[in-house]
């Protein structure tokens, strides 16, 4: 039986900042501008969270179902690194204003970027088991970066966003090719958020356990699956990107060590295979647990697909996890996807100017976890929620009342 993603949106937020206007006002080194490959960067209003990111992702998809194909959703897993309350799961809040089926079940997993990819491979063997025939599961993987340290180079790489996926066994997104996994992990302290408020850890050693886990993983993948060959198994890749740079030295490294490729034949190969799939990463930043999801969804909307491809995915979680798997897309996948318009999403976002986006992290942190009661505030960002938000649809947070949160439709 086929298994695999039926159908797939993200939602990259209302407003960006320009990574060269931010390199500028920081005073940061234009040195390592070209080396991350960044574009612009997502913020989240004060008035959205990880719950509205996920609905605003999520409500797409389902709003295209039959009546009879959304009632036999009986899974919603989120996966975040955002989290709003140590019991309490966001895919109660996400369930609920989705208005799915209440025979389902409800659950939250967390493993840093690494989150989405095991909320996926659990919802797709679930559907592989056939415990409940035509049964289909919702992943949401939902993330808002924190305010980081002005002036550091984690600072322009942080994105906010979400990536929504309907796993089934009509796989017309991605077919998995089930039970082709390599996977790899160690205990490292390499990215941690110790508080709710402070995303630390070591950029050096991050880098260093991500291509360990890419090497290893791909090994074991690699002797699972006969005959496997990194260059001419795949006819795309898609990874985890932190930032697009880190991609591009990852790809290289393994080139190296697989192929013994100079970095001429490296780069090509990267340009061929992997520069379709940072389309939307370059444009919304790391989004964490949905990034790999991200990045599947730009090279899907960027490259031709007039036959059936095979694409080789890797996914990272700090701490730390790796996996590298893979499945089939098809014209079909470009065309289902290609109907959300997904390019003109990201034009149609309001850019802010570096006073706009200070004032805006500052507002951030006002809405801090374990709040009990507070209500939302437009005042200080009415003209941005104006002309980016208003009229649009999306979930948004109207207040905390005895910390039970309670949205309402822009």
């Amino acid at each position: 039986m086929p298994v695999g993603i039926e159908a797939i949106n993200f939602y990259g937020g209302r407003t960006f900042l320009d990574i060269r206007t931010l390199f500028e006002a920081r005073k940061l080194d234009m040195r390592r501008f070209d080396n991350l490959m960044l574009k612009r960067k997502s913020l989240a209003l004060p008035c959205e969270d990880a719950v509205s990111f996920g609905v605003n992702a999520a409500k797409p998809i389902i709003d295209q179902l039959s009546p009879e194909e959304k009632n036999r959703i009986e899974l919603v897993v989120t996966a975040t690194e955002s989290g709003l309350d140590f019991g309490k799961s966001l895919s109660t809040y996400i369930h609920h204003h989705l208005g799915l089926n209440p025979a389902c079940r409800l659950f939250e997993v967390k493993h840093a970027c690494y989150g989405g990819t095991a909320a996926f491979q659990m919802a797709a063997n679930l559907i592989a088991s056939n415990a409940s025939p035509g049964a289909k599961a919702l992943v949401v993987a939902t993330d808002i970066s924190k305010a980081a340290i002005k002036g550091s180079y984690v600072e322009p790489s942080q994105g906010s966003g979400a990536v929504a996926l309907l796993v089934s066994n009509r796989p017309d997104i991605l077919e998995l090719d089930f039970g082709a996994n390599g996977y790899h992990c160690f205990e490292v302290m390499d990215a941690c958020r110790p508080t709710p408020e402070i995303e630390t850890g070591d950029s050096d050693l991050s880098l260093i356990a991500y291509l360990d886990c890419l090497e290893h993983s791909y090994d074991v993948y690699s002797r699972k699956v006969e005959g496997a060959d990194f260059v001419d198994t795949f006819a795309y890749l898609a990874f985890h990107t932190p930032f697009p740079g880190m991609v591009k030295g990852a790809h290289r490294m393994l080139m190296r060590k697989l192929k013994k490729a100079p970095a001429e034949v490296s780069d090509a190969d990267f340009n061929r295979r992997m520069i379709p799939s940072l389309a939307y990463c370059c444009e919304i930043g790391n989004i964490y647990s949905a990034t790999v999801y991200l990045a599947l969804c730009g090279l899907i909307d960027t490259v031709e697909l007039n036959t059936p491809k095979r694409i080789g995915l890797y996914s990272y979680g700090s701490g730390c996890c790796g996996e590298f798997f893979s499945g089939i897309v098809t014209p079909l996948s470009q065309q289902k996807l290609g109907r959300l318009r997904k390019k003109e999403s990201l034009t149609g976002r309001y850019e802010l100017n570096m006073t706009e986006y200070d004032a805006l992290l500052e507002l951030g942190l006002e809405w801090t976890f374990g709040i009990k009661d507070k209500t939302v505030d437009l005042t200080p960002y009415q003209n941005i929620y104006d002309r980016a938000m208003a009229g649009k649809g999306l979930l948004v947070l109207k207040k905390i009342e005895n910390y039970h949160r309670e949205y309402q439709w822009s």
